[in-house]
């Protein structure tokens, strides 16, 4: 009985130890966003860029919270990773963005109306065809939307001012000190929270990335090498907000003053009320570098669009985990 036992358990066993795994497949994403407005105004600028052809398998679809636009592919990891590549080096001729791959999955569609989705069905090829599940939206006119955006933007705004008089209160921030913030949608290109965003204020360890950036643009000119050392120090300097690493920075670019230089020269409608003026010293507390909020926003905005020299090294400079760092986002309330 035993060994009908043992025989038994091995031959249940081995068809799931041998069986072979489905290959994962993939089609390829160009935005993610709770607006579902935002979502068809994107799928509407990628159609025009792609054309009528890829048109045809672009979707709006709702997935974990947040409208999507999908292009269904069903390929391999390789391939789907080819045409988002493709598709970037087209997207990014019109600052659209990227695009980027994602498990293929059971859609949920959201269209204006289900002809749509038979339509884009119908023009599916049958061995591409899914089953297509429809999201229906409520209609929304352009005016609620605007006037939702309006609500939306005010609330942030009350949220940042709730949270600057919550740090005065915590004695954080002391009564006289000014604080600046700009919240960016780069997906959309929206302005949700401005505050004292002209303000040039003293920028402490937030003039690192623009170091960085004023490092890569002379080595795009051929007058640096980013090699090994050089990879340590710009690490060191933002990751670890490493103040002599930003000083050995500033002083392989000629000094504070030729840093203030090359940005005025290379980035002067960019970065308008930047100002570096002085080396970082050991106990961080440089009061004469000033930036403002606006300037950083532009910066960021840049940078996401790979419109700077570096930008994928800068971003990935950025991305290196802290143990103060968010890197994947943050819930807004």
């Amino acid at each position: 009985m035993r060994f009908f036992a043992a025989a038994l358990a091995l031959a249940l066993s081995t068809p799931a130890a041998t069986r072979a795994a489905a290959p994962a497949l993939y089609d390829v994403s160009y935005l993610w966003h709770v607006d579902r407005a935002a979502a068809f105004a994107r799928r509407d600028a990628v159609a025009k860029i792609l054309g009528p052809t890829a048109a045809k398998h672009l979707l709006v679809v709702s997935a974990d919270g947040a409208c999507g636009v999908v292009y269904l592919r069903d390929a391999d990891r390789a391939r789907a990773a080819k045409v988002a590549a493709s598709h970037t080096r087209l997207l990014k001729r019109h600052r659209l963005g990227k695009a980027w791959i994602v498990g293929t999955r059971d859609w949920a569609e959201i269209a204006p109306n289900p002809a749509a989705v038979r339509a884009v069905a119908a023009a599916t090829p049958i061995h591409k065809r899914r089953a297509f599940r429809i999201a229906r939206p409520s209609k929304i006119a352009p005016a609620e939307l605007e006037t939702a955006r309006s609500a939306e933007q005010r609330r942030l705004e009350g949220l940042v001012a709730a949270h600057v008089r919550l740090l005065r209160r915590e004695g954080r921030l002391s009564p006289d000190e000014r604080t600046a913030w700009s919240v960016y949608d780069f997906t959309t290109g929206q302005t949700l929270v401005e505050i004292n965003t002209d303000l040039e204020l003293q920028a402490a360890s937030l003039i690192k990335p623009l170091l960085a950036l004023a490092y890569m643009s002379r080595v795009s000119e051929g007058k640096l090498v980013y090699d090994a050392r050089s990879r340590l120090e710009l690490e060191r300097m933002i990751q670890h907000s490493d103040n002599a690493a930003a000083d050995w920075t500033m002083r392989r670019l000629g000094g504070p003053a030729a840093v203030q230089s090359l940005l005025r020269r290379r980035y002067g409608a960019l970065l308008t009320g930047v100002e570096i003026k002085e080396y970082i010293p050991a106990d961080g507390r440089t009061y004469r570098n000033k930036a403002s909020a606006r300037d950083y926003s532009r910066f960021l905005l840049a940078l996401w669009r790979d419109e700077l020299p570096g930008s994928e090294e800068i971003k990935r400079l950025m991305s290196l985990p802290k143990r103060d760092r968010i890197k994947t986002g943050a819930p807004l309330p």
